[in-house]
């Protein structure tokens, strides 16, 4: 089990506090203006329970690709509006002015740096660049879980040069992710979709040794029919991950986990709302047709499944559910997740999108703020924006 100190277990009163936070908004191409600030009101529990605990905060994120050289004006703005007070863009790390600011904070203060990735030094995790982001706290608190899968000089380097903790994100990710998936209330029921298995080995290999029952759905689920001898027309297939998903199955049957593949699906000629779609046998797909959701069949055997289960985790949609015509499979299953008693996980990326899209964020246990920091985790490896923060 993961147990590391967060904000809770240390004094903040009068002190210089560096938070990482998540500030990776989308924003409108045009006007610039945040279309979503989601993430940033995920990051008022942190801020908020800092104000009142009269530290003196030095925020910083990252927004967007390194190179694109994108502003957190727009984030300084609307975090602003959100806490009642001001809070100041710097957005010059080197300058006088910005050494007389950081000094001179008083309690309750609130500035924001600007994007970290302004230079490459950031995702370089250069340590000369994590000492001057340092150099703006007396202690570091990590925030920003979406990006605790990679030693970035703002997740992992500052760590070497202040005491580090997790802020409550953070933590509710490590409860969330760590305890019900290594401790479950079983049944434990593991969902796993998407593309490709190429991209989910490891979940795959990791969840067959936590799991009662595995459930495959979307794309990845053709490559395990044509390793058994279906036909799959002219669905998505790795060619070259056949053994392996072979294997997968293999491994499931001799660690007594029912892992079950789709029994029917949705398929039709071509990806688009228009198509002409009809339900088949899922290793009965004909040439010319490619497999594009789960079918009626599969999506009531999967429900029965969810009924019965006390813990369920969710990664990866059950077919291309952006297209409304081939969103039943992955709307019914998140809908059945929702109106389950069990404790349920949506491991981020395409599933937060879906649940998201569907109104069902609410009615989940967890909706992991991190894509490929939740699946990482879930695949059992070290996250190292988490494992460098101090054990209790």
């Amino acid at each position: 089990m993961i147990n590391k100190k967060s904000v809770k277990d240390i004094d903040v009163s009068g002190k210089r506090v560096l938070v990482r936070c998540d500030f990776n908004v989308p924003l409108d191409k045009e006007t610039g203006e945040i279309t979503s600030d989601k993430r940033i009101v995920e990051s008022l529990k942190t801020i908020n329970y800092l104000i009142h605990n009269n530290a003196k905060l030095v925020l910083c994120s990252h927004i967007g690709k390194t190179g694109k050289n994108i502003s957190l004006l727009p984030v300084a703005k609307r975090l602003s509006k959100l806490l009642g007070r001001e809070v100041r863009l710097i957005t010059d790390l080197d300058s006088e002015e910005t050494k007389d600011i950081i000094s001179n904070l008083k309690e309750k203060d609130v500035v924001l740096l600007e994007n970290t990735r302004m230079t490459e030094k950031e995702e370089a995790n250069d340590l000369e660049f994590a000492k001057k982001l340092a150099s703006f706290g007396e202690i570091f608190v990590n925030d920003a879980f979406g990006t605790a899968h990679r030693a970035h000089a703002s997740t992992e380097g500052v760590t070497h040069f202040l005491p580090s903790v997790c802020g409550f994100l953070i933590e509710k990710e490590i409860e969330a992710l760590d305890k019900d998936i290594n401790s479950p209330e079983r049944p434990l029921v593991a969902i796993i979709g998407g593309a490709k298995v190429s991209s989910k080995i490891g979940v795959l290999l990791n969840l067959l040794d936590k799991v009662d029952t595995l459930l495959i759905g979307g794309a990845m689920a053709y490559t395990f029919v044509k390793a058994q001898g279906g036909s799959i027309g002219n669905s998505l297939c790795e060619e070259e991950k056949l053994d392996i998903a072979a294997e997968i199955l293999k491994k499931a049957l001799d660690k007594g986990v029912r892992m079950l593949l789709p029994v029917d699906n949705v398929i039709a000629t071509e990806v688009s709302n228009n198509a002409k779609i009809k339900v088949c046998q899922i290793d009965d797909i004909p040439e010319g047709y490619i497999g594009v959701d789960i079918g009626p069949k599969t999506i009531e055997l999967y429900k029965g499944e969810i009924e019965v289960a006390n813990t369920i985790v969710w990664n990866g949609p059950m077919g291309i559910f952006e297209y409304k015509a081939f969103e039943d499979g992955t709307r019914k299953i998140a809908e059945a997740m929702a109106n389950s008693s069990a404790i349920t996980i949506i491991g981020g990326g395409d599933s937060t999108a879906a649940v998201e899209k569907f109104g069902l964020e609410s009615k989940m246990s967890h909706v992991s703020t991190g894509g490929g920091a939740s699946l990482e985790f879930i695949e059992g490896k070290k996250l190292p924006g988490i494992e460098a923060l101090l054990d209790k």
